[in-house]
């Protein structure tokens, strides 16, 4: 069977992710950078005083 048939005859695969998911791995990463930049920004601003 040649390569343009099976293209044509294959269903594409749709895959979709639930919105709570998506927001548990943002919350994931989000949280403990944000607490990075924080602490980073606070350290910093010692330096100035």
């Amino acid at each position: 069977m040649p390569a343009a048939n099976r293209r044509e005859t294959m269903a594409p695969e749709t895959n979709t992710t639930s919105p709570l998911k998506i927001a548990l791995a943002w919350g994931f990463v989000g949280i403990p950078l944000l607490w990075g930049v924080v602490m980073t920004l606070r350290n910093a601003l010692q330096l100035f005083q």
